[in-house]
């Protein structure tokens, strides 16, 4: 177990996690905001968590957890950290199967993500990304304390929004 909350457990996801890994990237709000990964069967699923998630931890000492409802132990979403060779700084990633959106577990996991980061792994500065018609997100994002900053492509043909905590320097509003 990395964090517990109120309601939710955040641990490291492993490879018996892969039939929740499938559901998650094939939501319907996953391929719509984040893309198709091509997680289409228990073999792609942990290839996933074994050359992404598990190793980010390797790697980092953080990453993407997967959020469980504490009561049941029953995985809702994923929430943590990513280090992207295309951002300077880490920045905080969530998704939640739809069922569970709207219900608070997504600023619950965020939050206790964020004061992780600060408390516990020491980093100085978390950002983060998402697509412009992610409403959730970013109504989520700025909830949290964190405030657009600029448009950019995170990849060829992939435009995102940036956030950043508000007080931080060099805000370069490009809209």
């Amino acid at each position: 177990m990395i964090l517990q909350t109120k309601r939710l457990i955040l641990r490291e996801f492993n490879l018996s996690d892969a039939a929740f890994i499938m559901a998650l990237l094939n939501s319907p709000t996953w391929l719509e905001f984040i893309g198709d990964k091509k997680i289409k069967s228990k073999k792609d699923a942990e290839n996933y968590i074994q050359n992404s998630l598990i190793k980010s931890y390797k790697e980092n000492g953080f990453g993407l957890w997967l959020v469980q409802l504490a009561k049941e132990n029953k995985p809702i979403a994923m929430c943590g950290l990513v280090n992207r060779d295309t951002l300077e700084d880490i920045d905080i990633g969530f998704a939640m199967l739809p069922h569970y959106a709207g219900k608070g577990f997504g600023y619950e996991a965020a939050q206790a993500t964020l004061n992780h980061a600060k408390d516990i792994l020491k980093i100085k500065r978390v950002v983060a990304i998402t697509s412009k018609k992610n409403v959730a997100s970013i109504k989520l994002l700025e909830k949290l304390g964190l405030t657009f900053t600029k448009e950019m492509e995170l990849e060829k043909d992939n435009k995102v929004i940036h956030f950043a905590p508000s007080d931080s320097e060099n805000k370069e509003v490009v809209f």
